[in-house]
């Protein structure tokens, strides 16, 4: 065959999903600093696509501006607030024929030239490579909460989720497609993604600080995170109310036992216990209401999955032609 006749193989496509919300501040330093380091490994076709949560400020007028100069540049808009996993999941959709989809958050924390070496590895017929934090900038109180977090779902999740990872991390073409099947609202996708299976490295970075702007996960989102997580992947809670309440029944057959023994053998010692019984019935009170929130916890979970509504709405689809090559 002549060099003439040689079939040239068509290159490879690697999309960026980013999901944006509120961080007008952040978008100009952070593209520029994806484009200087995508600009420096060829071979690959690269598409960046920005997914926009609702956001409040003028995110969305800035991804717009980038989409007017970088036709690699595809903005998704959603119609209000969905929430950062679905925003991944919309910017998971819109990557099906890409060859592999890195994720990451455009703050600047997780920086853009380690998803150079995560490409490395995906050429080392990785199929997932996870960013994991080596150490990590932020206040003592996140610091703490995030290893309670991942402490209390270690011991509880049904399968494996790694420590200290985000949603930074490299997927093949096949995993995607794996995850994109998951279609639960309430959805933690480091577990997800743990899930699926496939072969699955590591890759220790050093997490830098937020470039401006404030996190777009207050307490209240974290705790709601955490919670999905948990309840999304471990049925351990509701073994713990079925245990706690024989626990419960064995010290109310004791404490029978005691009371009926000071009536029988030593009526003279016998006291009422108003208090004690008060404190009791109060006691046992909250903890019915824990077990009831936690059982409609789950329930709340299969209710909204058999409503089976579309996940997120887009209200502007703005895709790039991917043409421009690094």
């Amino acid at each position: 065959m002549s060099e003439t006749d040689e079939i040239i193989a068509p290159r490879r496509t690697i999309s960026y999903v980013l999901p944006v919300y509120n961080e007008e501040e952040n978008i100009g330093a952070f593209h520029a600093a994806l484009i200087e380091a995508t600009s420096q490994r060829g071979g690959f076709d690269f598409e960046f696509v920005y997914v926009d949560d609702g956001s409040r400020d003028d995110s969305l007028a800035r991804l717009l501006d980038l989409r007017a100069n970088d036709d690699r540049v595809t903005v998704l808009s959603f119609s209000r607030n969905f929430g950062h996993q679905i925003a991944v999941t919309a910017g998971l959709d819109a990557c099906a024929d890409s060859a592999a989809v890195i994720v990451m958050d455009t703050d600047l924390q997780d920086p853009p030239r380690v998803s150079l070496e995560m490409i490395d590895l995906w050429q080392d017929d990785v199929d997932v490579v996870f960013a994991q934090r080596r150490s990590r900038r932020d206040s003592a109180f996140k610091r703490a909460s995030a290893y309670g977090f991942y402490w209390v779902l270690d011991r509880m999740a049904s399968i494996e989720i790694p420590r200290n990872v985000g949603d930074f991390r490299l997927m093949d073409a096949k995993v995607v497609r794996e995850v994109s099947r998951y279609r639960e609202h309430d959805r933690f996708l480091r577990g997800i993604v743990a899930h699926v299976g496939f072969r699955q490295e590591a890759l220790l970075f050093d997490r830098d600080e937020r470039f401006a702007g404030e996190s777009g996960y207050p307490l209240r989102k974290m705790i709601s995170f955490a919670a999905s997580g948990i309840v999304g992947f471990s049925t351990a809670p509701l073994r713990w109310i079925s245990r706690l309440g024989f626990v419960i029944s064995a010290l109310s057959i004791l404490l029978a036992l005691y009371v009926a023994g000071v009536r029988i053998f030593s009526p003279e010692q016998s006291v009422p216990g108003w208090a004690f019984l008060g404190v009791g019935m109060f006691l046992l009170s909250g903890l019915q209401l824990i077990m009831m929130g936690v059982i409609g916890s789950y329930l709340g979970r299969v209710y909204v999955e058999t409503q089976d509504r579309p996940l997120y709405s887009l209200a502007l689809a703005a895709r790039g032609s991917r043409d421009g090559a690094s």
